[in-house]
Order: C-alpha cells, then sequence, then structure tokens
C-alpha cells in the first residue's frame, strides 16, 4: 500500500514514521510512504501557499492552485475542472484533514486498508480553499473533536492505524481482532451476571483490561480469575470487564436506555 503526505513540513515526519509497525512495515515493503512538499508547486520567489480569505477573516488559507497541482503530480494526470471532473481511479482516496471532516474511526481506517493508495492533505493556517474539499478530495476527515494547528499528526496517525490493519503488518495477526472498537469485541459482549446487557451488533466495545506480572503490585492484586488456568471463566471475565470499562469511559459507544 502507498501513502502520500502532502505537507508544508515535510521534517515534521522524520520521526513518527521511522518506529514501530510502521517502520517494519515499510522495511518489510508492506507500504511506501512518500512524503510530499506543497511549496514545490508554488510559482513566485517566496513560495506562498496561502492567502487571506475572501469575505474577511482571521488568519489566512491555503490556496487551491498549488494542492490541486501537487495531487496531480502524484497521479501523474490531471483532475480535471468545473467543466469536467476526472475522479481518482479506484483504490485511491484523496483525504482533506480537516477539523471540519467527518469523524475518522476505526471502521474508516478498516475501509482504507482495502485500498491501493491513500493520499493525505495535511490542512494548516485557517483552513482549506473550500473547492479542494468539494472538487478535488475525496473525502474530508476530522481525528476528533478538537482542533490542530495543521493536518501533520492526524497523517501520521491515520498511517499508523491503518498499517497495523495490512496483513502481514503484525507479529500476530490476532492482535488486532480483540482491540477496542473491533467488531469482533462485540462477540465478547455475552450476557454475564457481572455485566450490563450486551449492546447489538451495530455498537462497539473498549478492549477488556489487561494484566501482567508482578500479580501483586503495592496491594494491588491481579483479579483471580486471570490466574486460575480456567479459560471459560477468564473469557466471561473479559466479556463483563470490557462492557463495564466501555459504560465507565465511553459510555456513547452504548445504546440508549429506553
Amino acid at each position: 500500500m502507498r501513502f502520500d503526505i502532502v505537507t508544508i513540513f515535510p521534517e515534521f515526519f522524520a520521526g513518527p514514521l521511522d518506529y514501530g509497525i510502521v517502520r517494519r512495515a515499510r522495511e518489510a515493503k508492506l507500504v511506501e510512504i512518500h512524503i510530499q512538499e506543497l511549496r514545490e508547486f508554488t510559482k513566485d520567489r517566496h513560495k506562498t501557499v496561502d492567502d487571506r480569505p475572501f469575505g474577511g477573516g482571521e488568519g489566512m488559507v491555503l490556496k487551491p492552485e498549488p494542492l490541486f497541482e501537487a495531487v496531480e503530480a502524484l497521479l501523474g494526470r490531471s483532475v480535471g475542472d468545473a467543466s469536467r471532473a476526472i475522479p481518482p481511479d479506484a483504490g485511491i482516496a484523496i483525504i482533506l484533514l480537516s477539523a471540519a471532516g467527518k469523524r475518522f474511526t476505526q471502521e474508516t481506517a478498516r475501509r482504507y486498508a482495502q485500498l491501493e493508495r491513500l493520499i493525505l492533505l495535511c490542512g494548516r493556517y485557517e483552513g482549506v480553499d473550500e473547492r479542494v474539499a468539494e472538487h478535488l478530495a475525496t473525502e474530508e476527515v476530522s481525528v476528533g473533536d478538537f482542533v490542530l494547528s495543521g493536518g501533520e499528526l492526524p497523517a501520521a496517525l491515520i498511517v499508523d492505524a491503518v498499517t497495523r490493519l495490512l496483513p502481514g503488518a503484525l507479529g500476530n495477526e490476532a492482535s488486532s481482532l480483540h482491540e477496542s472498537f473491533s467488531a469482533s469485541q462485540n462477540e465478547l459482549a455475552l450476557k454475564s451476571p457481572a455485566a450490563p446487557a450486551a449492546p447489538p451488533p451495530d455498537h462497539l466495545l473498549l478492549d477488556y483490561p489487561h494484566y501482567t506480572r508482578p500479580a501483586e503490585f503495592r496491594g494491588w492484586k491481579v483479579p483471580e480469575v486471570l490466574v486460575s488456568g480456567h479459560h471459560a471463566e477468564v473469557a466471561k471475565w473479559r466479556r463483563a470487564a470490557a462492557l463495564q470499562k466501555t459504560c465507565r469511559n465511553r459510555p456513547d459507544l452504548l445504546p440508549e436506555k429506553g
């Protein structure tokens, strides 16, 4: 899979993509990551990528010309104009990272992992010319209900989230099956005496709690069931604990009580 990240700060990515699963996936040729400097597609000697917004207002807005031309250079063809728009090939998504976008979720990551290529456009300043969102990007995506200084951190986040879902990226392929927000977590959500009612299949759960050695630390003991060796009881405890943790930390993931 190939990731293209279009940014005015290419040096930002010298660190975040050089560790852990992403680094191993790059070394194994499972993913290719290309960082594209947006200023290469400017025409003036100051390499200007932004301008004041029409209608007035605070701050500056990223111009459409360099972003369109950067994507066209990456695709190797035109994306068209108002008279004839040319969509990207199947298997390619052009994603504008913006606080005004649709929320990025684990399901989004799974969908992206089925594609061949993601082009990530890192917004900056007060925003991006709306024609980029409407006529260049195939999606406008936000990583949460908060505002960041730019799209570089979200781009690194998406690369990580998607890469770990690719076949061969994790040492243990089962590791991604029972994580938070995984559909298979709902399979753990069977009714048990210690758990709330199980959510319907379209609601996701957080991961169950994990413990490791020592079995007792500063007086806090690992739940006895986890060291009992009774696999059925362990599974039952995990079902209950996953639901309880979801109720405590993310009740919005569960259906409202009627």
